[in-house]
């Protein structure tokens, strides 16, 4: 069969995206759900032209999965540099503040089997037992062994300190 691809990817530019969607499904023999016009196209015409000329060989797809699985992949390609007189200044984000804790120094006292547990708020994580934690949920799971939601752990603390500000 003599591919003329010029003319084959000038019909498909022509095709809603409904119907690229159902030359993908009968060339590749499963549905898509892409809507992306240009990746359907490129897919499509990729696969007429293998379908036509013959396909990799198996040892060229073996040697591309091997570069594949070596390769630093991008996922996006890079962002065009601009020209400007000077760089901007980089942005400054403030660490998003939990409303659901109180400020920072703040020492949240529980009692759990028989013990008097007290983990202090800092600006970034909780002071337990000499160690600061990410999170009240790494600080309970260290005092219980197993994980359980921080601020259902420490929940009557939470609330108490929440009512009295």
């Amino acid at each position: 069969m003599q591919l003329n691809i010029v003319n084959e990817v000038a019909a498909l530019e022509r095709m809603t995206i409904g119907q690229l969607r159902q030359r993908f499904a009968e060339l590749y023999g499963e549905a898509t759900q892409a809507s992306n016009r240009t990746w359907l196209v490129k897919r499509i015409a990729w696969r007429m032209q293998a379908l036509a000329e013959g396909d990799l060989s198996e040892r060229a797809r073996r040697r591309a999965a091997e570069l594949a699985r070596d390769a630093d992949l991008r996922l996006n390609p890079p962002r065009r540099q601009t020209t400007t007189a000077t760089p901007p200044e980089p942005a400054t984000v403030p660490t998003p503040v939990d409303h659901r804790l109180p400020p920072p120094g703040t020492i949240l006292t529980r009692p759990y089997k028989g013990q008097l547990v007290q983990v202090q708020v800092l600006t970034d994580g909780f002071a337990y037992a000499g160690t600061v934690y990410a999170s009240l949920s790494a600080v309970a799971k260290v005092i219980t062994g197993s994980h359980c939601n921080g601020f259902h752990f420490f929940r009557n603390t939470l609330h108490h300190h929440k009512e009295s500000a």
